[in-house]
């Protein structure tokens, strides 16, 4: 077993147990695909507010254009991650329309934003914001990744047609 896994498996050992097997490489890997999109929302930010979008003079317009589109491309890249990574076992064994899988992704997100957003003001009252932030995203993520565990992602029982139902 590599060094890395040793140290998560330890890591995930000190928990209960009923979050030990949702934090077990699954978690580890929505985590990864979040971070690469985290890094992704920063770079387009930064590109559109700065460089594509220069032709709008007025700088909280431009900002809110800016982080429409940062957002936007965040959320695609880590749907496709998600699904071809995070996810994988589960989109062969089910498949479902990739339109209909990401209107429920960005559910998902949008459920994960607003929590993130209320506990962030929340927090902040009795801490640091900067660290009310990350309380709250760490947080946040965990919504997130239980609601796309759940609900985008979720395994389909044996026997079962696509909608979930048992045919009568």
């Amino acid at each position: 077993m590599s060094r890395l896994r040793y140290f998560a498996e330890t890591l995930v050992g000190f928990l209960p147990p009923r979050f030990q097997q949702m934090l077990r490489w699954r978690f580890i890997k929505f985590g990864m695909v979040g971070g690469s999109g985290t890094v992704i929302n920063i770079a387009v930010l930064y590109l559109a507010q700065e460089h594509l979008l220069q032709g709008i003079a007025d700088f909280h317009l431009r900002l809110n254009y800016s982080i429409a589109l940062a957002i936007t491309v965040a959320t695609i890249n880590n749907f496709y991650w998600n699904r071809r990574l995070t996810w994988r076992d589960r989109t062969r064994s089910a498949p479902q329309p990739a339109l209909r899988l990401f209107a429920k992704y960005v559910m998902a997100a949008a459920l994960s934003i607003i929590l993130q957003s209320l506990l962030t003001k929340w927090l902040a009252l009795y801490m640091h914001y900067i660290l009310a932030n990350l309380v709250a995203i760490v947080l946040a993520s965990v919504v997130n990744f239980v609601a796309n565990d759940k609900l985008t992602f979720r395994r389909q029982r044996p026997g079962l047609p696509q909608g979930g139902k048992a045919e009568r």
